[in-house]
């Protein structure tokens, strides 16, 4: 399903992603986090969560009609430095290791902490950061 198709398709909060390389990002949201892809290409995917929640992921090049987004994409470095996506309902432990057989940034490893929630914080290729967790009980 393509971008302009997918998108008359979404309701409520959906997470959209910018990143270098679309199916080189995938695997991290696939194989790591366990998202269903619904559809991909070299230019957008389209993943769902347990529960039905959705994530985009597109490629740089996609929003080249704005310069002011074009320029800050440019920059080097981790991408969107200062926000954390937490994702409640997916097994840390073995979203961490999952990720470290994989090579992925573990930030924080697997505890509980004071909050309530297990949960271990982890990087995707392009420097998002995840926080990953159950609540115990």
């Amino acid at each position: 399903m393509p971008a302009p198709e997918f998108a008359r398709t979404l309701t409520g909060l959906t997470v959209n992603l910018l990143v270098r390389d679309v199916p080189a990002s995938v695997p991290f949201y696939t194989e790591v986090l366990g998202l269903r892809l619904l559809y991909g290409d070299e230019d957008f995917a389209a993943l769902e969560g347990p529960g039905g929640w959705h994530m985009m992921l597109h490629a740089d090049h996609t929003l080249d009609h704005s310069a002011t987004e074009t320029a800050r994409l440019s920059e080097r470095g981790k991408r969107g430095t200062g926000a954390e996506i937490r994702i409640l309902g997916l097994d840390p432990d073995e979203v961490e290791a999952r990720a470290r057989a994989r090579g992925f940034t573990i930030n924080v490893a697997t505890q509980t902490f004071p909050h309530g929630w297990r949960e271990c914080r982890l990087e995707d290729a392009n420097g998002y950061m995840f926080a990953i967790g159950v609540l115990p009980g």
